[in-house]
């Protein structure tokens, strides 16, 4: 009986462990997780312990990055970086002998990365020290040349991960402990802050029109004063209007 090859999911967010294991289980069912970590520095203490022959790991997480974690892992298995990073990055990727995977996971796209694991475990881990150093030259001039802003949500609707493309959303709205997102189609509810989300949203994209409200820019459809003087927004595809408030009526100086 062969023994069974074993894996150590690396991310910080819980939705993208279950959802890289799920996907796993899809397109290589032998597979063994050993287990999940939720930054390199436990990334670290549990490939010693469990040995796994491969890992997926995240790059952007606290305390110690997916690269740095990299740099000690290396030579011990096989490294995947599932990464959210934009074109650039992934080119500077696909100049290395390392994987990756775009965030959120693709089935197709796991299935082309676990049939070349399966061919490289036959060889011992390349020695790729050398590349990393120069993933990371890569990526910080990336980084310096346009800043990565948020391009997926994730949300949790039941016991399954809902990913939703920025694109998609109409507006963001606070509410209690939660944010409202709004597409055209659904309305769910994420633990991210608005104030979270004003951070990691592109401002050409996406304007805040009130402190409890970011609204995407291309959805609104126009703006209007009613009785009270108040400027109010109505976006494409929802028929409420949102109140833009004083703090924010420069927005829409034309007015």
């Amino acid at each position: 009986m062969n023994t069974p090859v074993t894996a150590l999911i690396v991310d910080d967010e819980a939705p993208m462990r279950d959802q890289l294991r799920a996907r796993l289980r899809e397109v290589w069912p032998e597979l063994v997780v050993v287990g999940e970590a939720a930054n390199g520095i436990d990334a670290i203490a549990m490939a010693a312990q469990h040995r796994p022959q491969i890992v997926f790991l995240d790059i952007r997480m606290p305390g110690l990055s997916g690269i740095d974690a990299a740099r000690q892992l290396y030579d011990r298995c096989h490294i995947v970086f599932v990464t959210a990073y934009d074109q650039y990055a992934v080119d500077a990727f696909e100049q290395g002998a390392m994987d990756y995977l775009l965030k959120p996971v693709v089935a197709e796209r796991l299935k082309m990365s676990c049939e070349r694991l399966r061919l490289r475990l036959a060889a011992a881990p390349q020695d790729i020290g050398a590349q990393l150093a120069q993933l990371t030259r890569l990526l910080q001039q990336g980084e310096g040349r346009k800043h990565e802003y948020l391009r997926w949500i994730q949300a949790q609707v039941g016991s399954s991960l809902r990913m939703i493309s920025t694109r998609e959303v109409l507006f963001f709205q606070s509410d209690e402990k939660y944010t409202r997102v709004q597409t055209a189609s659904a309305e769910l509810l994420i633990r991210k802050t608005l104030k979270e989300l004003a951070d990691e949203l592109d401002p050409d994209e996406f304007w805040r029109i009130h402190r409890s409200t970011l609204v995407r820019v291309d959805a609104i459809a126009e703006v209007t004063r009613d009785m009270r003087g108040r400027q109010m927004l109505r976006v494409r595809n929802y028929p409420q209007e949102l109140e833009v408030s004083r703090n924010h009526a420069h927005l829409f100086q034309q007015m």
